[in-house]
């Protein structure tokens, strides 16, 4: 049964796929109020193509990411795997719970998720359990956690995205990794547009959402010279350098249209994870991640806009 399972999610797209016996889960994880006869949680990881990242990387085109990166893997590509995979388990007698992040639902009452326009978030009034997916998939033995909170995999490092089914068949289980991937380096930290992780890898939401956004002008190919003109630190903002307030936060979010958003209230993203890719590319560097491309993947040096300009 499991290794039909398996096949039949490798045809879906999913590219790693684990299993946890609800035994690896404490007895007040949010699994056994979503069922409480659980038996087994699955995780599946999709990779987002390498080739999604390019266009940022070059500062030539971003529109991929966001869309073939994030929207149709969250909204398309991994639904549609787990609403498969979930009749699969039905068809053989057992009951399937899938679990997709609800990107819209926050149960903290001032955070935000820098994927989503934060006026688009419903906060704190939805008693709506969701599942931790980093901590379910270390569960799952797809990964080991960063430095900075994602997920790490051999093949792919933090190039995923993440989806489960909890079900009441039982399946052998999938070993936890013994965590070999991250060393801690702090590439994630410097490389973030606007400085969101703390020296002890928390990441600002509120921050993280600002320069996901595009707020760094240096890294930014669309902002005018004129930006963030109503604001007095704007120079400090437009370097990734200035302190932030989630009113603050939400001032400057509200004043950066110069990029459109793509479907399903989710933000275009500028900075393009620059945490993950500078991560990925410390992974590949090392010659850790087993998934191997002919060239690396920055090819040159990283450009940069000179902030003199925007004064």
């Amino acid at each position: 049964m499991k290794e039909r399972f398996c096949e039949l999610a490798k045809v879906c797209g999913a590219d790693i796929i684990g299993f946890a016996s609800s035994g690896r889960f404490e007895k007040d994880s949010p699994i056994f109020r979503l069922m409480p006869d659980a038996k087994t949680v699955i995780g599946l990881a999709f990779r987002v193509l390498r080739g999604a990242y390019r266009g940022i990387e070059e500062g030539s085109t971003y529109y991929q990411y966001s869309t073939m990166g994030v929207t149709n893997m969250e909204e398309t590509v991994m639904p549609a795997a787990l609403l498969r995979l979930s009749m699969f388990i039905e068809e053989n007698g057992a009951t399937a719970l899938p679990q997709r992040r609800h990107q819209q639902i926050m149960a903290e009452d001032d955070s935000t998720n820098p994927e989503i326009s934060y006026d688009a978030i419903y906060r704190g009034k939805v008693n709506e359990t969701q599942l931790d997916f980093v901590d379910t998939a270390v569960k799952c033995g797809l990964g080991e956690k960063s430095f900075h909170g994602t997920l790490l995999t051999d093949e792919f490092g933090p190039m995923v995205r993440l989806c489960f089914i909890i079900t009441d068949m039982e399946f052998d289980e999938t070993p936890v990794y013994k965590p070999h991937l991250c060393d801690n380096c702090g590439k994630c930290r410097s490389a973030c547009h606007g400085n969101a992780i703390s020296d002890e890898g928390k990441v600002d939401v509120w921050k993280c959402s600002v320069y996901y956004k595009g707020a760094n002008g240096t890294k930014n190919p669309f902002m005018p010279p004129d930006a963030f003109a109503e604001l007095e630190d704007r120079i400090d903002i437009i370097a990734g350098e200035a302190e932030m307030s989630p009113e603050k936060a939400r001032k400057i979010i509200d004043s950066t249209h110069f990029y459109p958003p793509v479907g399903h209230m989710y933000q275009s993203s500028i900075c393009g994870r620059a945490c993950d890719v500078a991560c990925y590319i410390h992974l590949e560097e090392k010659g850790v991640l087993t998934k191997k491309f002919k060239t690396p993947f920055r090819k040159r040096e990283e450009w940069k806009f000179d902030i003199e300009s925007f004064k």
